[in-house]
Formats: C-alpha cells, structure tokens, sequence
C-alpha cells in the first residue's frame, strides 16, 4: 500500500525558514522521480520542486527558484523541501508525489501558513 506522509509545516513570519519532510513506502521510491507541490486556498494545485531518482537533477518553480531546496535521502526513502526566505504567497498545503504525479498517491499534506 501506497503512502506518502508529509510533515514538518507550521506558522512561520515572512522571512523565516521550515524544512518539509515526506516519508514514503509501499513502492520502489528510488527509481522514481518526486516533487513537491502546493496548493493554497482557492488556487489549483501547482509543482514546486522536483528531483530525480538518484537526486542529480533538480528544478524549481520561478516563484521558489533560489529560496526553496528540494533534496532526497533513497536510504531512508524520504524527500524533503528546505524553505528558506518565505513570503505570505507561500502559504499554502504541501504535498509530496512521484513527478509527475500519481493520482492515487496524494496524502493528506502539510500546511504552512507565513505571516506578514
């Protein structure tokens, strides 16, 4: 069974930093590339950050690029997100998923919420 737990989200003011976790299990997590996406209220859905399998590769959203580091740990089949200079616009729910995404994978996600 398939299962992706995020974690690591809080309140956080403008400026600060969080790092996310996300543990996964149930599929073969390091051949797969993952990424992590957000959605705030009344907004779609949107990719931040992904990796590849063994974590050469990365990419980011304009929005993110330079704040946010997306980084993988196959050993312990986690992927995690460092968020460094956040901004109000960054609040949202974060989730973690294969990239691109499974739609039986989605988890329950984490919140951040930055105050100004």
């Amino acid at each position: 069974q398939v299962q992706l737990l995020e974690s690591g989200g809080g309140l956080v003011q403008a400026g600060g930093s969080l790092r996310l976790s996300c543990a996964a299990s149930g599929f073969f997590f390091r051949v797969n590339p993952m990424g992590w996406y957000r959605q705030a209220p009344g907004k779609q859905r949107e990719l931040v950050a992904t990796i590849t399998g063994g974590g050469s590769s990365t990419n980011y959203a304009d929005s993110v690029k330079g704040r946010f580091t997306i980084s993988r740990d196959n050993a312990k089949n986690a992927v995690y997100l460092q968020m460094n200079s956040l901004k109000p616009e960054d609040t949202a729910v974060y989730y973690c998923n294969k990239n691109p995404p499974a739609v039986t994978f989605w988890g329950k996600g984490t919140l951040v919420t930055v105050s100004s």
